[in-house]
């Protein structure tokens, strides 16, 4: 399998952008990785990158040999994991991409249950931008995508779909906080700490003000739930949560969280699935089987 050595090479180049910082992930000198690049492109009769000051990346040709790698790892992978099922040894690696609701409470726990019952997979799970999930599974990176308000639907096929209910967070000693549910125009009159923009929450509360005619003016905006919902500790400040990242006990914050009314606007969705086109690895299937399975016990 000596193209797959080859295929770690020019992927770990590709993702460094170094060939010094591949050389080092890789274990081997700089000169024999680069020997092993030049032996490549000798074969072909091209260059397979382009070569700058500040480092390499991938040409045209770099980038059809990439995808013709990844496409077979990833069918070696599902190779492997069907021998070792085949085996009653659940093996495999899993690669999947998600966005920031996701990753805090719901994945983490998911993944430690699977790998209780199943120690020999392994994992990667990689924190992508709202939309970036979904074309990350395009040339095999990931295998499966959680992800919010996905925008690209048409290579995904979905295992599971499925409306998240927004809550506010907030002070549990905060003027609104015996309210039972709230409206955007309850929420305007209090500092806003917002997700930055494309951030699937965001999204749906500008389009909740943008409908009943309010300024949205967040007195800060980050990327980090963690840091926005802590901000909200002690103060008049407001903070949003979907119900997959709402921490289980809030009130170890002394905050409390009030369900967000956004009448007259679908709710946000939630989405699991792989890419259209491809049959997963065992493992990865059977997790997504178990994804689809929690979330729909949880939120459906």
């Amino acid at each position: 399998m000596r193209h797959l050595l080859i295929a770690k090479y020019i992927e770990k180049i590709s993702r460094t952008g170094s060939l010094r910082s591949a050389a080092e992930e890789l274990g081997i000198t700089p000169s024999a990785l680069n020997r092993r690049i030049l032996g490549v492109e000798e074969e072909l009769g091209v260059e397979i990158f382009e070569r700058h000051p500040s480092g390499l990346r991938p040409n045209i040709a770099g980038e059809i040999l990439l995808k013709h790698f990844r496409d077979q790892i990833a069918d070696m992978d599902r190779v492997k994991s069907s021998i070792a099922d085949l085996s009653g040894r659940r093996a495999g690696h899993i690669n999947i991409a998600t966005t920031r609701e996701v990753v805090q409470y719901f994945l983490p726990a998911l993944i430690k249950q699977h790998l209780l019952e199943f120690p020999a997979v392994t994992f990667g799970v990689n924190l992508l931008e709202r939309g970036e999930a979904e074309v990350s599974l395009l040339d095999n990176t990931n295998d499966i995508a959680i992800v919010f308000e996905p925008l690209r639907l048409k290579e995904l096929h979905t295992v599971y779909t499925g409306d998240q209910q927004m809550y506010c967070v907030m002070s549990s000693q905060h003027p609104l906080a015996t309210k039972k549910r709230l409206k955007i125009y309850d929420c305007v009159e209090y500092p806003l700490l917002l997700p930055k923009r494309p951030e699937g929450i965001r999204r749906m509360l500008d389009i909740a003000a943008e409908k009943i005619g309010v300024p949205l003016a967040p007195s800060l905006e980050s990327n980090s739930l963690d840091l926005l919902r802590l901000m909200s500790q002690d103060s008049q400040a407001l903070s949003f949560s979907l119900a997959i990242n709402l921490r289980p006990n809030l009130k170890n914050d002394r905050l409390i969280s009030v369900p967000l009314d956004t009448p007259g606007i679908p709710a946000g969705v939630l989405v699991a699935g792989h890419l259209r086109t491809r049959v997963l690895p065992v493992a990865a299937a059977r997790f997504l089987e178990t994804t689809n399975k929690e979330l729909t016990e949880k939120f459906s």
